[in-house]
């Protein structure tokens, strides 16, 4: 007879009871069940542990008891209760979507709402769910919820012909005109490796190329040879924090004719839509990563799965949708 995975008994947990008392060992009550030796170890260790109301050691009744409640506690759960949804929802997690991108996917998707995020991380965060780390498969991975702290650090004298981002326009602010842009440098724990990551503000749309270093020269270039390849209404403006890379600013103004700003000291929130798309690319770029080993179509297969990936501020359209509409829309207007 094989080893089967149901649900212990009643009848199978008196039968442990008895043989447990009789001093067999958990292998020897596994095979006379027909169990696996984890079966019978996790079930003595859960249901035999003293509490504050009980003095510890393993009663069949109790523990049937016990198995039954826990039973009842996960199928609260609506990922419990679905496992077809279960595991799209868990599909999409690896993917790197936030359960907010997937409840509201789903919603777009089916015309009605599937499952609210909130029902999601309720999912995950419970405690059966810590021990298969589905916390994990989130965006950040934090293993409780809450707001993590942000710092920030850069001084201001050496940036020439610097403009406080408080001078950008109302419209690039409330992002109500496209060719707002946004940028920084994803650095890594190995020396001199850097990922020079370039947002829109609009559409969210996220272009990452491959710095040699993180000198102002190499970045301008990088900057220069992107913008170079769009229409003139998709480059207005940029944005950058006070890294000494973005020293030469001013030349992207000679060049393209795109005015250039700068966020307040430890400020970094004020460009805050390339932060976030640096966070969401840690997933995949962690930073221990080694660039030497990647050439540009491994960061571009990043950043596509980025750009593919539905957002909330864009009713859950993907970034690469909205900025193609921008590009057809701008087409038509020239």
């Amino acid at each position: 007879m094989g080893i089967h995975y149901d649900q212990l008994c009643l009848c199978e947990r008196k039968m442990i009871s008895r043989l447990h008392e009789d001093g067999r060992s958990v292998r020897s009550i596994a095979r006379a069940l027909c169990r696996s030796a984890s079966t019978i170890s996790r079930e003595l260790r859960r249901n035999a542990k003293p509490t504050k109301v009980w003095r510890g050691g393993y009663d069949p009744g109790r523990a049937d008891g016990l198995a039954g409640r826990r039973r009842r506690m996960k199928k609260r759960f609506k990922l419990e209760r679905q496992p077809a949804l279960r595991a799209i929802v868990g599909d999409l997690l690896a993917m790197g979507w936030s359960p907010e991108q997937i409840a509201g996917r789903l919603a777009r998707n089916h015309g009605r709402t599937v499952i609210s995020h909130e029902s999601i991380y309720r999912f995950v965060y419970h405690r059966r769910n810590q021990k298969d780390y589905w916390h994990r498969l989130l965006p950040r991975a934090k293993h409780r919820r809450g707001k993590m702290r942000r710092g920030g650090v850069n001084p201001v004298d050496h940036i020439r012909h610097r403009i406080p981002v408080h001078q950008r326009s109302d419209e690039a602010n409330a992002r109500l005109e496209e060719g707002h842009w946004e940028a920084d440098l994803m650095m890594f724990s190995r020396y001199g490796q850097a990922v020079l990551v370039a947002h829109e503000r609009t559409s969210r749309y996220t272009v990452i190329t491959r710095q040699p270093n993180k000198t102002a020269q190499p970045v301008l270039e990088r900057l220069s040879r992107l913008f170079t390849k769009m229409p003139g209404p998709l480059r207005r403006s940029i944005t950058f924090d006070n890294g000494t890379e973005f020293a030469l600013h001013y030349k992207l103004n000679d060049i393209f004719g795109m005015r250039t700003y700068f966020c307040d000291p430890h400020a970094p929130w004020q460009k805050g839509g390339v932060e976030n798309a640096i966070a969401r690319l840690r997933r995949r770029l962690p930073r221990k990563s080694d660039l030497a080993k990647m050439g540009q179509a491994d960061l571009n297969a990043i950043v596509d799965v980025y750009n593919n990936t539905p957002r909330k501020c864009l009713g859950f359209r993907t970034p690469k949708e909205v900025f193609s509409d921008v590009l057809k829309r701008v087409a038509l207007q020239t």
